[in-house]
């Protein structure tokens, strides 16, 4: 069984993680296992304070058994985040997906790991402090794949869980596209075809 890892980082935005991880929880039994992890070992609290245990540190992934790391928004990229930007760099060089949203594109672009990949993110301009080298890759789009990155604004996360479910497989394509229509659009025609596949 693969692990998808959650980073869980104080101020984390609930809003954005969920869809996804209600999602792998969804599929029991299924090829992925969810390992929420923090920089270090104990509960953090979220931006709608809510207190979350972990289950425990980055230091305890096992990168060749990671299917996934998933970086969400959060108050604090404009710094910090040294292990998990760090284990971000070294899945991308193996080909591991990482998939960003929000705030978490603001520190992949501190570390100049969106200088050479195509990527989106709140807006151009939320990015441009950083410095980074990669402006001109920026895409006016709700998620954005380039190779193994993953990136999203904060007001897509619908969108980021479709593309993290697409990419590893999570559920057929007719049950991702059914459902990334119904929760995108509220379409009565996408909750039938989402019944029609069985899935709901």
């Amino acid at each position: 069984m693969a692990d998808v890892v959650l980073y869980a980082t104080d101020t984390m935005a609930d809003w954005e993680y969920g869809y996804l991880t209600a999602g792998l929880a969804w599929v029991e039994g299924g090829p992925y296992r969810l390992r929420v992890l923090g920089e270090g070992p104990g509960p953090v609290t979220t931006k709608g304070r809510l207190r979350l245990m972990t289950d425990g540190g980055l230091d305890e992934v096992d990168e060749d058994a990671t299917a996934l790391l998933v970086l969400p928004g959060a108050d604090t990229w404009a710094a910090g985040h040294d292990v998990a930007l760090a284990l971000a760099r070294r899945l991308l060089a193996r080909g591991v997906p990482v998939a960003a949203i929000c705030g978490a594109t603001y520190g992949l672009a501190r570390v100049g790991l969106l200088d050479e990949r195509d990527h989106t993110s709140n807006a151009p301009d939320f990015l441009l402090p950083t410095g980074y080298a990669g402006a001109d890759r920026y895409r006016d789009a709700p998620v954005v794949e380039d190779r193994d990155l993953i990136t999203a604004g904060a007001t897509k996360p619908v969108d980021f869980a479709a593309a993290v479910f697409r990419r590893l497989d999570v559920f057929p394509p007719a049950v991702v596209d059914a459902w990334h229509g119904l929760y995108t659009t509220g379409k009565r025609r996408y909750f039938d075809d989402l019944m029609a596949t069985g899935a709901a």
